[in-house]
């Protein structure tokens, strides 16, 4: 069959089997035609509004030890830092005046951040009447629990890889069995989940980035955050070859066409490998961004990989910057707190 014929297939009945992602992973000969095909599925689906996510990043400290991670826990070069409560809700606050429907908190997994305390952050947030994401890794059941009760929204959790010999080298101390139980915990809790994976890590396969776009699949994901591998100096990776801008907009592509209605964020990451990568996002099937909206020194101590974009600049800037490029491509800033809208899949 044709990899046209993928395609057509894939933007119908937003299904393809293994095989067939493989085949239009292994070939560039057919890019474009994924990025257009994504982008009129985004268009039908989810529609022209981007929704912007303000991301608070409260803390650079983590236990874990992730091979990847410039915040790993054996990096004795970075700053460590963490904000207090108020500290977290006056960023809240000004989040919201910068019109923000919706802010993701954040940070490693740092142990200073007790269920109570995080059950103050949240509930006060919660006040300002806006949506709220949470980022902090893994977690027990009942902790999960305990952040939805006080009003967590959504939960964003990365698989990174489903590849689970990859995940254990890359992962140390960690358990692939583990993530694979947090996500489905979470789903369990009532929570919009969000997941992804890095796209160039060393090791991986075509192969195991058609299992990974297949996971979103079957855990029917709310949210996939997709980005290139970009090696940190400062960890074993730190000589590997990185990921390519182009695999990266291709998998997210791919991720649009099987999950048609799910939110996809132009992450910043993209843009760190090519000026124009958020907005190329934008038109290759994304429909989230998420700007930074920490202050001072902050942004640039949160380094998860180098060449993070923005750093200097302050959330103004960047609120205003980003609004900026989204009508630039014709598209508008969403006014509402974009939750999944489930559509009818033909």
């Amino acid at each position: 069959m044709p990899f046209t014929e993928f395609i057509k297939i894939a933007e119908t009945t937003h299904s393809l089997n293994k095989s067939q992602l493989v085949d239009l992973l292994k070939s560039n000969d057919y890019d474009h035609e994924i990025v257009a095909a994504a982008d009129r599925v985004r268009q039908k689906y989810v529609g022209d509004d981007v929704h912007l996510r303000g991301l608070i990043e409260f803390s650079n400290i983590c236990r874990q030890n992730c091979c990847y991670c410039g915040l790993r826990s054996e990096n004795s070069s970075v700053i460590r830092y963490r904000m207090y409560c108020d500290e977290i809700l006056e960023l809240a606050n000004r989040a919201k005046d910068y019109g923000y429907k919706t802010i993701v908190l954040q940070s490693g997994e740092d142990s200073f951040y007790t269920t109570s305390k995080l059950i103050d952050i949240i509930s006060g947030i919660k006040k300002l009447d806006i949506a709220l994401t949470l980022s902090l890794g893994e977690k027990s059941y009942e902790q999960f629990r305990a952040y939805k009760e006080a009003g967590a929204d959504r939960y964003l959790l990365r698989i990174e890889t489903t590849d689970s010999r990859l995940y254990q080298k890359l992962h140390p101390r960690m358990s692939f069995e583990n993530r694979i139980k947090c996500l489905y915990n979470l789903k369990e809790l009532g929570y919009e989940v969000g997941t992804g994976c890095l796209v160039g890590l060393p090791g991986q396969t075509f192969e195991s980035l058609a299992d990974d776009i297949l996971f979103f699949k079957e855990l029917d994901a709310d949210m996939i955050g997709l980005g290139p591998f970009i090696p940190h100096h400062s960890t074993p990776l730190k000589d590997e070859t990185g990921g390519t801008f182009a695999m990266a907009i291709k998998v997210m592509a791919l991720v649009r066409l099987l999950l048609p209605d799910s939110n996809i964020p132009a992450t910043t990451a993209m843009e760190t490998l090519n000026i124009n990568g958020r907005i190329i996002a934008l038109k290759s099937g994304a429909n989230v961004v998420m700007p930074n909206v920490t202050e001072g020194d902050y942004r640039k101590l949160y380094e998860l990989y180098p060449g993070k974009i923005c750093v200097n600049d302050t959330p103004a800037q960047c609120r205003s910057c980003i609004t900026g490029k989204i009508t630039g491509i014709g598209r508008q800033v969403a006014q509402d707190q974009g939750f999944r809208k489930r559509r009818n899949i033909n």
